[in-house]
């Protein structure tokens, strides 16, 4: 699994998910730590990624942008 944390999530979550085999970037080392929601989204489309977050904005975004 390759995940991208979102900034309300801490990065001590990386280790964790490196000592289960999987590999994860946080939003603030990719330079999107200011992204609004959309954005964080279109990074995790395209590196084919799963977005970790606490942010409670992200479902109502999936569900009206119709999404996958």
């Amino acid at each position: 699994m390759r995940a991208l944390l979102d900034m309300p999530v801490s990065r001590s979550l990386l280790r964790v998910l490196e000592t289960y085999g999987h590999e994860g970037v946080h939003a603030h080392e990719i330079g999107l730590d200011r992204a609004p929601d959309r954005e964080v989204l279109a990074v995790a489309r395209r590196e084919n990624r799963i977005v970790i977050t606490a942010d409670l904005d992200f479902p109502r975004i999936l569900a009206l942008s119709s999404a996958e």
